[in-house]
């Protein structure tokens, strides 16, 4: 029965190309937030929240909440996040920028009684009480954790008593008020370890709301981590977010596609077709890799350079549309268990696999757009992982499509060079 159970799992991951490419459509057009994100990231994302290693505490209040697959931002930020590091993340609403902070500071929080240890800034009541919200959502089976909002508009009496009696571990507030207890001395920030601000544009645009959050700025510890997020960020106020951080990292995204390829290591070789077999060759011997996915145009072509590499003694397998489903599922599952380190395949398997191993896609075959290109490049360097794409250019329609996917993606894919840094795309 377990074994049934299994294979669905992954006729689930194998859904055939067509009904892929309309459910990766519809995840990027979903909001991929809550119910509305469910069903459309179940194709792209196979992998869940569990992932990430997060406590249990959350990961329980994550299924409670319906979250099942983290949406792209999430999947690119909360890796690094909960590691303490500075970000700075630009994404457009519904893309589940808020969970990022509340997840990744929930899970670093250790509660202290008496000690405010995260503080998060908005620009408006509504947003705050919104995030005071996410908190206590995903607090839930947190009981230590506490978690107060602050903002003008309520007697400030109140607000001091709070602090008093009942310090929270996690402040959410507008920044008027925040100063003015912090002013007063009855807010203590000397002990916060994360200091965020959502749609920081809004308030470091506003010069009377920058000189607030400023100051607030300074009577925080130096060594803690800042995030910042917003649905825009024109290029004129990033430098300003980053007079508050050391070395972050920059997540801008306007949509699904740029983030994906984001963080991606991409380059090009001009080639002829018949060179492409010893240059492939050589790249296998040259580089190195947990696991690789070779992509070609057709069934003929899969067949074929598969039982080339298995002949010069590569761990090679191939998938591709002229095999049976049953045959398909075999392969896929050896492959994402690393029996094998190299996979051979078409377009089949450009969208709806994730194996977080696969750290090198090769396109020895140019695919067919740029849409395309995507997709299959997608495959490496999942989980805000380090990845590396090679493609190989063989005529003037490759060197077309190159050039859609550099304009399109807003990208500069350049010559491979003689030397490849291993570090550039190879975890650590």
């Amino acid at each position: 029965m377990a074994e049934l159970r299994e294979k669905e799992d992954y006729e689930e991951e194998l859904l055939d190309y067509n009904d892929e490419e309309d459910k990766a459509q519809d995840a990027i057009n979903n909001k991929v937030n809550g119910e509305a994100g469910k069903k459309g990231y179940v194709g792209i994302h196979s992998s869940g929240f569990r992932d990430f290693l997060l406590k249990p505490e959350l990961l329980r209040a994550i299924v409670d909440s319906g979250f099942e697959h983290p949406s792209e931002v999430q999947h690119e930020c909360i890796p690094q996040a909960i590691l303490g590091m500075d970000v700075i993340c630009q994404a457009k609403s519904g893309m589940g920028k808020t969970a990022v902070f509340v997840l990744s500071t929930m899970q670093q929080i250790e509660p202290v009684p008496g000690q405010v240890a995260a503080l998060v800034l908005c620009h408006t009541r509504e947003l705050a009480y919104q995030i005071c919200n996410e908190f206590e959502r995903f607090s839930t089976y947190l009981q230590d954790i506490k978690v107060a909002v602050f903002y003008g508009g309520v007697n400030i009496k109140v607000h001091k008593d709070m602090l008093k009696n009942e310090c929270p571990h996690v402040v959410v507030g507008t920044p008027g008020r925040i100063l003015a207890l912090a002013r007063d001395k009855d807010l203590s920030l000397k002990n916060v370890r994360h200091f965020i601000l959502d749609e920081c544009d809004k308030m470091l645009e506003s010069l009377d709301m920058r000189r607030d959050v400023q100051e607030i700025f300074k009577l925080t510890p130096h060594d803690k981590q800042v995030m910042m997020f917003s649905a825009t960020l024109s290029k004129e106020i990033r430098p300003v977010c980053k007079k508050f951080m050391q070395d972050p990292m920059e997540i801008y995204v306007d949509d699904e596609a740029k983030l994906t390829l984001h963080g991606l290591v991409q380059h090009y070789i001009k080639l002829g077709e018949m060179e492409k077999n010893r240059k492939l060759n050589d790249l296998l011997d040259a580089l190195d890799f947990n696991q690789v996915v070779i992509f070609v145009k057709s069934v003929s072509r899969a067949s074929e350079l598969n039982k080339l590499l298995v002949e010069c003694n590569f761990p090679s397998i191939c998938i591709h549309s002229g095999m049976s489903q049953e045959d398909r599922l075999t392969r896929y599952k050896g492959f994402k268990e690393g029996h094998k380190r190299i996979l051979v395949a078409t377009d089949l398997v450009g969208r709806g696999i994730d194996i977080e191993r696969v750290n090198i896609v090769i396109n020895y075959d140019m695919p067919d757009s740029a849409d395309t290109y995507l997709h299959r490049v997608g495959r490496a360097g999942r989980f805000g992982t380090k990845g590396l794409a090679i493609t190989f250019v063989s005529s003037a329609s490759d060197s077309d499509v190159l050039n859609q996917v550099q304009e399109r993606f807003e990208v500069d894919i350049k010559e491979l060079p003689e030397q490849i840094d291993t570090s550039t795309y190879m975890p650590s």
